[in-house]
């Protein structure tokens, strides 16, 4: 398989008079269509490798490159571009509007940039609100959800650019048990039936044991890099 995403020699410092590193010289190659997990301690370093994946933040050394692109060298303006067209984000809470409709919500990311919605464009919302289940509830306020499916609106979000990629950062931490379990069969459909390459962290050991592969990240270094496939 392509790597979808590849880092290498990637390093990480904050600061300037005092200096802290964060990441030291990882190595990542991630294959187009696979379903990864990465665990860690609380400040292990995991969230800044996603946001550096994300292209929120920058390597301080070392190459990045997003679907073949050098991105630890691009503009923000490129970045911005590459973001919008590559990648998509779940985080632990889901950012939806609650005054907003969940279908709305799904096509906020055109509403915000003042991009014409066409019917082609709804036509791609109604089949993603089909696809996370919430077909009969679109309509419905956000802040009327429950948190199973403010959380599924999140993920239908996150597809309506039919990203290649999708980071999940902690994507069920406010979810109960069994509703976890649904939301990752769901994350799991999405990536057999579109191909999606999915990155997901998670702190829970039972999550990351459903992934294909499980990365551990410790004191800033891949740890242990394991593939059940």
């Amino acid at each position: 398989m392509d790597s979808v995403i590849n880092l290498s020699g990637v390093n990480k410092i904050y600061g300037t008079s005092v200096k802290t590193q964060v990441l030291f010289d990882v190595d990542l190659a991630i294959s187009q269509g696979s379903f990864n997990g990465i665990i860690g301690e609380s400040g292990s370093g995991k969230s800044t490798l996603l946001n550096i994946v994300g292209t929120l933040d920058k390597p301080t050394s070392g190459e990045v490159y997003i679907n073949g692109n050098r991105t630890d060298q691009m503009n923000k303006n490129q970045l911005a571009m590459l973001r919008n067209e590559t990648i998509g984000f779940i985080f632990q809470f889901h950012y939806l509007l609650p005054e907003f409709t969940a279908f709305e919500n799904v096509l906020m990311p055109y509403y915000i940039k003042n991009k014409k919605i066409d019917t082609k464009l709804e036509a791609r919302a109604h089949e993603l609100m089909e696809l996370v289940g919430l077909s009969k509830v679109k309509n419905n306020l956000a802040g009327n959800m429950s948190g199973g499916q403010q959380q599924r609106t999140a993920i239908a979000r996150s597809l309506i650019n039919n990203p290649k990629i999708i980071l999940a950062d902690e994507p069920t931490g406010n979810l109960d048990s069994g509703t976890t379990e649904v939301v990752y069969d769901l994350l799991r459909d999405i990536n057999r039936d579109l191909n999606t390459t999915f990155v997901i962290i998670t702190h829970d050991r039972r999550i990351a044991e459903k992934t294909d592969r499980i990365i551990e990240i410790k004191d800033g270094r891949i740890f242990t890099d394991l593939s059940r496939t």
